[in-house]
């Protein structure tokens, strides 16, 4: 066992004394270490159910033979971060829990591994780290949120953000906009609809590293305290069957990721997070890819905040593997490749059927017959851009407009709040890219003001920021290169025609190649916005938005 470095033989005598003083017996010592990577606090809704998630792990593990070991790692609510500078500490996260999670997996040779997170980016963070890591790994998320309830209508975090542009516009009153306050988030668990943290989430267990029902099943039911319980057994086989992360993450699976990911209409940020996992695990994920298989691909659900519809009803609806199912169908995924479960993907979701047509099409009544995900290039973005298709109204698939250009979110913010952006209109945010930011922060706040403000149907947003997946709306993000390395995004001036062709995958201003090359020689690169501490090292290694934002050595 890779613990033995460890626990036996004369010289790990000193080692011995410190597994004494922590309490632990002849018989654990004897039993492989298990890790349990737990992502739990009391600053994350999501996060604050899962000492009872890790409680059933270790039961699980226990059961299975191990000896279960907890270690934590950190997260962010993206939610509470939104708007102010503590966005910028979120996407840098995913890298320092990918780091940490390798340092103390590795320093005290753990055999196995059960990941448990649940937020945004502490499920890219640790799937990065399982495949570094390399020992058996299943994850077992915290779960989602069950939905909101306010006049009737099921509401989530969105309708709360929106419900502020609906209050800033007079429409509706402040006692109505308490009442979402107190109403939209009733439960524990990740936002309750396909934001980043449900999406990933969904494609652990596309990808093979999670059992079924991981990204479905909320954080309330009974069913998710026995999927923890089964993860911790379930690891102890994979462990006696040398089932490891870099057998299950392979080009293939990755393939099925993407596919599965166009078919449910996922959040933007998982064409920052698939091809970071995927350099992890040895695999090269280009972004066209992502066109290929959305092209092939048709989008099946439309979760909030594409549709009004939520992660319960996906998963009363039979969850990703009954997505899974009706995709095979059409042979959209490889079946034979094996997964956490210690089956392969066809004989996980064979028997999976999709019991309510109105939240996953059938596939031969899809939403669109393309994918939830658009990836779009021209002269704006010659590196790729990224915008979700499937939560994109009719009338904004294609768009043209004059550029309403702000070097920061909080200018933006103020001009939209302040009535000064009007139908037809593009807004361009610059300057929050990974490098710019630094951190690539989320742009809800505009997104949601436009929508709650009532020109979510005529006015687009494009950003070298992101967006969460709450956002909906002709909100165009990950625009690369980034302006803080002279990407043609800083070169748009106020008033410039900017041309949106998504259906086309194009994304142009309407300047000319010559003027472009004037302002770009005029160009000069910004101070950089933070000079110490963890922000400044990130801004100095991270590639751009089409790379998966990842950290490199220069």
């Amino acid at each position: 066992m890779r613990s033995d470095a460890v626990k036996k033989g004369v010289s790990q005598a000193p080692h011995r004394s410190l597994f004494n003083a922590l309490g632990f017996t002849k018989e654990e010592m004897e039993k492989p270490l298990v890790g349990i990577v737990s992502s739990q606090s009391e600053i994350i809704p999501g996060h604050m159910n899962l000492d009872k998630i890790v409680e059933a792990v270790k039961l699980g593990v226990a059961m299975a033979g191990g000896t279960p070991v907890v270690v934590p790692a950190i997260a962010v609510c993206d939610g509470i971060a939104m708007g102010h500078v503590g966005m910028k500490y979120s996407l840098v996260t995913r890298d320092l829990i990918a780091d940490s999670t390798e340092c103390l997996a590795t320093a005290h040779q753990f055999d196995a591994l059960v990941m448990v997170p649940n937020c945004d980016k502490n499920v890219p963070g640790l799937l990065m780290a399982a495949a570094r890591i390399n020992v058996p790994t299943v994850f077992v998320s915290g779960g989602p949120m069950l939905a909101g309830h306010v006049k009737g209508c099921k509401t989530s975090l969105s309708s709360m953000f929106e419900a502020v542009g609906a209050y800033t516009a007079g429409k509706i009153s402040a006692e109505e906009l308490d009442e979402y306050e107190n109403k939209a988030c009733p439960t524990c668990g990740s936002c309750s609809g396909m934001y980043t943290a449900n999406s990933m989430n969904c494609l652990t267990e596309a990808i093979g590293m999670g059992l079924q029902g991981n990204g479905t099943i909320p954080a309330v039911y009974s069913d998710r305290i026995k999927l923890a319980k089964h993860a911790g057994m379930k690891v102890m086989e994979l462990l006696e069957k040398n089932i490891r992360p870099l057998d299950i993450m392979t080009e293939k699976a990755f393939m099925n990721a993407l596919t599965v990911d166009m078919a449910l209409g996922c959040s933007t940020n998982t064409m920052l997070h698939l091809p970071a996992i995927a350099r992890e695990a040895g695999v090269k994920l280009n972004l066209d890819i992502a066109n290929e298989i959305s092209a092939r691909t048709p989008n099946l659900c439309h979760l909030a905040p594409a549709g009004h519809t939520y992660m319960e009803e996906l998963n009363e609806a039979g969850g990703v593997y009954a997505v899974m199912n009706e995709l095979s169908k059409k042979n959209l995924l490889n079946l034979d490749l094996i997964t956490a479960t210690g089956k392969t993907v066809g004989e996980n979701i064979k028997d999976c059927v999709n019991k309510n047509p109105e939240v996953i099409r059938p596939i031969d009544n899809p939403y669109s017959v393309t994918g939830g995900i658009a990836v779009l290039r021209g002269n704006i973005a010659p590196d790729s851009c990224v915008v979700k298709r499937s939560a994109v109204v009719e009338e904004m698939l294609v768009h043209e407009g004059p550029a309403r250009v702000f070097d920061c979110e909080e200018d933006a913010i103020a001009a939209i709040k302040g009535g000064k952006i009007v139908p037809g209109d593009v807004v361009v945010i610059r300057y929050e890219g990974p490098k710019g930011g630094p951190g690539m922060r989320e742009m809800l706040n505009p997104t949601s003001a436009i929508a709650g403000m009532g020109l979510g149907s005529s006015v687009a947003l494009i950003t070298d920021g992101r967006f969460s997946g709450a956002s909906r709306g002709a909100s165009i993000g990950h625009v690369s290169p980034e302006a803080a390395v002279g990407g043609p995004i800083a070169f748009i001036e106020e008033g410039d025609i900017i041309s949106i062709d998504i259906p086309a995958n194009t994304i142009n201003v309407k300047v000319s190649d010559e003027e472009l090359e004037a302002r770009k020689a005029k160009w000069q690169p910004r101070e950089p916005k933070v000079t110490k501490g963890y922000l400044a090292r990130y801004a100095k290694m991270v590639t751009s938005a089409d790379k998966g934002a990842v950290l490199e050595i220069k």
